[in-house]
């Protein structure tokens, strides 16, 4: 069972391409933190994670306090947590400050984007990811700051590199449907590098997608992501897992620093807070959805996890997304 998927099925990515760009050394611009950008790229987005796709040449890449990662042709550098970062080839004399331009940015949609000072080419294609953060937390939490995968080590990375590039290269054409392909193109492309990514983790890795990759705590993960309500118990599990209790209890815990049942009371809360921000069901049926057999039951264990009642949950999540900016802008349309 692959849990990957299963976490991925309820996280509902929202991607797309928002950026095309051939810069001639030296360059230098600076991407704002991704809550900056949220608003132009996606409505209702609570968080959203940037990435660069190099199609030529070179560059590098850097937090604004962090190390330099040099980037060739096919590899992809990724920010989860939406840090704002440099991309830049060569020393210019300052960095452009794609923050004052993303008004012009969006309304150019993928029309080729140039600058720098005339020296060796780098091509390149930037894209977002909007998720809910809650929910997409489970594997957000195990990725750093900043990383880089090359996708042109298979064969389904290069399938997924040309078909961007020539996708990007039709969107001038306004082809029906092309907006739609290069979302779905951008969401796989993403699923693709963490999967590289979780294959590439050292053997002593631990936590989320460490755990993952293990055959019998990534299965127990599966089983938990996709049928939370279940009246699973650790006899259960390990049962489906083909191991014992003690072996269970003792794998789970070396990879995510608690036992089965308390991440899945986890998950099962998580689940119900993002129902009960994004739903009209009501507290009882979101109880019963979750796993809780009663709304009692339910009521105590999210008050326990969130501090609140699941009522005022609701109502706070309400009245702040009410007032986001990314709906304040939308409202300017």
């Amino acid at each position: 069972m692959d849990v990957l998927s299963e976490v991925l099925k309820v996280v509902k990515l929202q991607g797309a391409l928002f950026y095309n760009g051939e810069f001639s050394s030296p360059w230098s611009f600076y991407s704002p933190p991704s809550r900056t950008v949220a608003p132009y790229v996606a409505p209702d987005a609570r968080h959203v994670i940037v990435y660069h796709l190099l199609t030529e040449g070179r560059a590098s890449a850097r937090l604004v306090d962090g190390e330099r990662i040099i980037l060739e042709a096919g590899d992809i550098v990724i920010f989860p947590h939406g840090d704002a970062h440099f991309l830049e080839n060569g020393p210019p004399a300052k960095s452009v400050d794609m923050e004052k331009e993303l008004a012009r940015i969006f309304s150019q949609g993928l029309k080729r984007s140039t600058l720098g000072g005339g020296g060796e080419i780098t091509k390149f294609v930037c894209g977002f990811m909007a998720c809910e953060p809650r929910l997409s937390q489970v594997f957000l939490s195990g990725l750093p700051p900043v990383f880089k995968v090359s996708i042109r080590n298979d064969a389904s990375g290069r399938w997924l590199e040309n078909s961007i590039r020539f996708s990007v290269n039709e969107a001038d054409a306004s082809r029906a449907g092309g907006e739609a392909v290069l979302a779905k193109l951008s969401e796989v492309l993403f699923v693709e590098t963490l999967r590289t990514y979780i294959a590439h983790l050292p053997a002593e890795q631990t936590g989320w997608l460490a755990g993952a990759r293990d055959s019998e705590v990534g299965k127990t993960l599966a089983l938990m992501h996709r049928n939370p309500a279940h009246p699973w118990t650790i006899a259960s599990l390990a049962r489906e897992a083909g191991v014992s209790r003690s072996v269970l209890a003792e794998r789970f815990r070396h990879y995510l620093n608690e036992p089965p049942m308390a991440y899945l009371t986890r998950w099962r809360l998580q689940l119900g807070a993002q129902m009960l921000a994004s739903t009209s069901y009501s507290v009882a049926q979101i109880a019963s959805e979750v796993g809780y057999e009663s709304e009692a039951a339910f009521n105590r264990a999210f008050k326990r996890e969130f501090e609140t009642p699941p009522a005022r949950f609701r109502g706070q999540s309400r009245s702040t997304h009410a007032t986001s900016p990314a709906r304040k802008y939308r409202s300017h349309d």
